[in-house]
């Protein structure tokens, strides 16, 4: 039933936008969490990296099979079913007393957050008028992003004023909040399940198995060497649930991940894309919280506020380019997205010892202003024409690799930006800790410079989503 033939469409996306500003507002409160655990337990900012894995590697390898379930049971159940699954992992995040606990707690809250964006994004593609797609993808993104905005800053200040544990106990009382929200908002008949008998339990499994060693690949290489025993172990674990993944999805009758739908140039070409560029975005986070701890650390509140510049930008860059996609041809849109995201990596190669609030903040607005047009143009690409039968199926296939990206940037980016500032620090005579953190972040921003102009390349090959453009 198309639902844009009246109002009801906007409606019917209330509990949706509730629970997609439930997860940008704990999640942009939670971004300075992990280095915060770290130091309170004295352990190595090293290991900042296995936090942000285990939230983002659940959330990823989560969504083609909760996007499936959604197109058996009703989005519905999964809506609710996910946001109680987050309410759970930020409960045990809450009362974690030591690196393992915590990355089962943040694993937890990345299946509840698997479970709401393929529903929110299959409600988009089913119930908003056709001609208005990018713009429903623009309203996502601007309550995601825009629900991180003070994130950041409030929890910053509620972390250095009473601690991680009140900052985490307040995200599960949002939580048990937004649950009743969604739960009475949400009308219990306006979704009908899909009748299908068959569930392809083999290929969830290899899906989660193989993804998630894909992941540990680049960090365990160089955290633990490129031949140790270790890396050696999970890379050889990678490539044979990758074989089991390839035969088991071949021969599924309904299938996890669409080959079909994975196939065609409009998947494969943003995938790349995504890869190279929206996985700087938790990485460049990350590393700038580490950043400022090392080059000013009586001053930790700044990356807060820096960081929640850059959803601002993200935000603004969702609402002013994010919908051009539907008026004009998305490529052309997202080549100059994709610009600005190059000038935001640039601006990177200006920051000192004594980097200014306003030179982060000018960094991470510009470069968020980018990501945020960027993710919905992707979405207008890769999702037009899907019809209501797959909507789940195939948000959730678009949604694993769109947020595998994320989890990528860091594991390899996070760990070049840390263990180049120990190398420095333990080979270099005379070079502070603060010194080795800039010559990591230059190195850093060279890469990704170079990473950016791949992607331009590479959208200059896109298909036309507007024909007659």
């Amino acid at each position: 039933m198309n639902h844009y033939l009246s109002v009801s469409y906007m409606k019917g996306f209330i509990p949706y936008a509730l629970a997609a500003f439930l997860i940008g507002l704990v999640g942009g409160l939670t971004t300075i969490l992990g280095p915060a655990f770290m130091q309170d337990l004295n352990l190595s900012y090293n290991n900042t990296t296995w936090t942000a894995l285990a939230i983002s590697t659940s959330s990823a390898v989560g969504a083609p099979i909760l996007g499936k379930l959604s197109d058996l049971f009703g989005r519905r159940s999964t809506l609710l079913i996910g946001i109680t699954i987050f309410t759970l992992g930020n409960l045990l995040t809450a009362v974690s007393s030591s690196l393992l606990f915590m990355l089962l707690a943040r694993f937890i809250v990345g299946i509840g957050t698997a479970a709401v964006a393929p529903t929110v994004m299959s409600y988009i593609i089913t119930e908003f008028p056709p001609k208005e797609i990018a713009k429903g993808f623009s309203l996502y993104m601007l309550i995601s992003s825009g629900a991180v905005i003070f994130g950041p800053s409030i929890g910053s200040l509620i972390l250095n004023t009473w601690g991680w544990r009140i900052l985490m106990w307040i995200c599960v009382f949002l939580s048990i909040i937004f649950l009743a929200l969604c739960f009475f908002t949400h009308p219990k008949t306006s979704f009908s399940s899909k009748k299908q008998s068959v569930f392809d339990k083999r290929g969830a499994l290899f899906v989660v198995i193989f993804f998630s060693l894909m992941l540990c690949i680049p960090s365990f290489g160089q955290n633990f060497g490129w031949l140790s025993p270790i890396f050696v172990t999970v890379f050889v674990l990678a490539i044979v649930s990758l074989l089991g993944l390839i035969l088991s999805e071949k021969h599924a009758q309904n299938p996890i991940l669409s080959g079909h739908f994975m196939k065609r140039k409009a998947f494969i070409l943003p995938v790349m894309i995504l890869f190279l560029t929206q996985g700087l975005m938790q990485a460049n986070m990350t590393n700038v919280i580490v950043f400022v701890n090392y080059t000013q650390p009586d001053n930790s509140v700044i990356s807060g506020y820096a960081i929640s510049i850059m959803y601002l930008g993200m935000s603004i860059g969702s609402i002013l380019l994010g919908p051009l996609a539907d008026k004009y041809e998305p490529k052309r849109v997202l080549t100059c997205s994709l610009l600005l995201t190059l000038i935001g990596c640039g601006i990177m190669l200006l920051f000192s010892v004594l980097t200014s609030i306003l030179l982060l903040a000018t960094t991470l607005g510009i470069l968020g202003f980018g990501l945020g047009a960027n993710a919905t143009i992707f979405m207008k690409i890769v999702l037009s024409g899907l019809s209501a039968d797959a909507a789940g199926s195939g948000t959730g296939t678009y949604g694993l690799f769109r947020d595998l990206a994320a989890p990528f940037g860091v594991a390899v980016f996070v760990p070049m930006f840390t263990n180049q500032i120990t190398r420095l620090t333990t080979t270099t005579s005379g070079i502070t800790a603060a010194e080795a953190a800039v010559t990591s972040i230059h190195t850093l921003a060279f890469i990704e410079i170079c990473c950016v102009l791949a992607s331009i390349i590479i959208v200059q090959f896109l298909p036309k989503v507007h024909k007659a453009s």
